[in-house]
């Protein structure tokens, strides 16, 4: 083994013929470094972090137990193992000692079988615990990897079905992202209110904008007919319309019931799917809920889901302006929508404008 690649000590002894005792024991083990007193020692872990520190305790200037108390202090320097050197065998002394951080004690005068004894096992321990971190560090990190590649797979997967239904009376998926995105701003802005800061947690919020892209699953079971009309539905065909929003929830529970737990991402998704047409005056569907009966996930999804009807292009109708799609939206403040998310819309309308900006449909021959 080279001298370089040897565990590197720390010596730390103010007593000339100490320190000479302890080099002649260990320089063919280990590659030393010496400091004479607490202040020296301090500096030189600072050029070098060493592998185990040997500290006297009765030295002149700062002594022993300072210098271990500022050691553990340092992130970098906390967990180099320290055992101290004393001819003090009071208990008061040793357990002030591994209070203030040390491993062990060493008695003086030394007994070399004992500090080669010592030296060694926790130098064993320390490169123990050492590979110990390592291994979980690594897992740790494989565990990161595995479990974002999951969730890439089934935020994929949640688009490719919200897409089914989508594409099918849409032209682009943008419609997804862009209600994804309202609903995840309102979501924001309204976080802090004290009627829904226990509700609105930043995890929350993630799974209401990732669950928010199911909302209209249901159209896949609507008829063609009904669905790829271009004219106002008579109102046999709104009934059957109206239809999506059940078997939107009934989908997502089938999902649910395989996986045989409740999901809090599919529990948002199912209120979503099921009751973003109710209305806050109760005059909406499926069940005409009233106020705060409509669960806040679709309360939320509402308003996103009309912002972005009001301002598409579709064949038969023009997008509407930002300010045109903010007032009809006002407008529906306490009859089809909760007065409260109004305000937070209110507030943050620029960034709808913004994220309908940079997400807008291509026109047909773009």
């Amino acid at each position: 083994m080279t001298t370089k690649s040897l565990p590197t000590l720390l010596i730390v002894e103010d007593s000339p013929e100490n320190r000479m005792l302890l080099i002649h024991l260990l320089k063919d083990s280990y590659r030393l470094k010496v400091a004479i007193n607490g202040e020296q020692a301090l500096e030189v872990v600072q050029l070098e972090l060493p592998d185990l520190i040997l500290l006297d305790i009765i030295m002149p200037g700062i002594d022993g137990y300072e210098v271990c108390r500022r050691l553990k202090a340092e992130p970098s320097t906390s967990k180099i193992p320290v055992i101290f050197l004393t001819a003090m065998t009071d208990v008061a002394d040793e357990q002030l000692g591994f209070e203030v951080g040390a491993v062990d004690f060493i008695l003086k005068p030394v007994s070399p079988p004992i500090l080669l004894a010592r030296v060694r096992n926790h130098l064993l321990l320390f490169q123990l615990l050492n590979n110990l971190k390592n291994q979980n560090d690594i897992l740790d990190a494989k565990v990161k990897e595995r479990t974002e590649e999951l969730e890439h797979t089934q935020d994929a997967i949640i688009l490719a079905m919200a897409s089914l239904a989508e594409t099918r009376d849409n032209d682009t998926g943008n419609h997804i992202r862009r209600t994804q995105h309202y609903v995840g701003r309102l979501a924001t802005q309204l976080m802090h209110h004290p009627d829904f800061c226990q509700q609105l947690s930043l995890a929350n919020i993630a799974l209401l904008e990732k669950s928010a892209a199911l909302h209209d699953i249901g159209k896949v079971g609507i008829p063609d007919a009904i669905l790829l009309k271009p004219g106002k539905l008579d109102s046999a065909e709104f009934e059957v319309m109206k239809e999506h929003c059940r078997l939107g929830r009934d989908a997502i529970l089938a999902a649910e019931t395989v996986m045989g737990k409740e999901s809090a991402f599919l529990c948002y998704a199912k209120e979503i799917a099921y009751s973003h047409q109710e209305k806050w005056d109760g005059s909406g569907y499926p069940l005409k809920l009233v106020g705060d009966q409509i669960p806040l996930s679709a309360r939320l999804m509402a308003l996103a889901d009309v912002y972005d009807a009001l301002r598409a292009r579709r064949a038969y109708k023009p997008p509407m302006s930002h300010e045109t799609a903010v007032k009809i939206i006002i407008e529906g403040k306490g009859t089809h929508f909760d007065p409260r998310v109004i305000d937070a819309f209110i507030v943050i309308q620029h960034e709808f404008e913004e994220i309908a900006e940079a997400l807008k449909d291509a026109l047909p021959d773009e």
